[in-house]
């Protein structure tokens, strides 16, 4: 009876020390990103630009804050809607971690998306997330960079003109570098993983 007693004990605590080493070792091992990681030698360019509330409001605004940079339009009719779907589902995961994310959309489309136009739909996704606007040559000006491609192509009676654009999300770390770029396609899921550990 002692002796399985023993035999027992001494089980238990080779169970104990395998789940400490498991949890040791797991916490030693680097996160893997899903995003592209950047290594950007210089802070983002800063810029400024108009929010739907017509303020005017700069990158450098955001210091401090984990920043998600998206170029998009209101008419999108499904890259943008379906990227932000992601993002505000990323952030409801990130929990009260998510009030050091701020989510920015830059309109490709300033001449259709007013900043009223803009706060409807950025609102409709989170309520804190941003949009901003400007002149054609300001939001050229901000996209060049961040290395982002817009055209605008004719698109039917429906939809009017449609914008192709690069549909890639950056995320800007709180001393305002580019640390990481979210691929269209990117999961909610795989997003918040990235973010909480860039939060930690």
């Amino acid at each position: 009876m002692k002796k399985h007693k023993v035999w027992m004990i001494g089980l238990g605590a080779l169970l104990v020390l395998a789940l400490v080493g498991w949890l040791g070792i797991s916490r030693l091992r680097p996160h893997v990103f899903h995003g592209m990681v950047i290594q950007s030698p210089e802070p983002a360019a800063d810029f400024t630009l108009t929010d739907h509330a017509g303020r005017r409001v700069s990158l450098s605004d955001f210091r401090g804050k984990l920043v998600l940079l998206y170029f998009g339009y209101t008419f999108c009719p499904d890259v943008c809607p379906t990227t932000l779907a992601e993002i505000a589902q990323a952030l409801r995961q990130l929990g009260p971690k998510a009030d050091q994310v701020q989510v920015i959309m830059i309109s490709v489309d300033p001449e259709r998306d007013t900043p009223d136009r803009l706060a409807q739909y950025v609102a409709h996704f989170n309520p804190n997330f941003i949009g901003l606007t400007g002149t054609p040559d300001e939001i050229a000006a901000v996209a060049t960079p961040f290395g982002i491609y817009y055209q605008k192509h004719e698109g039917t009676a429906a939809t009017g003109y449609l914008v192709d654009h690069t549909a890639t999300v950056t995320v800007i770390d709180q001393n305002g570098y580019v640390k990481l770029l979210f691929p269209f396609g990117t999961s909610a899921d795989e997003m918040a993983d990235d973010l909480a550990y860039m939060l930690r």
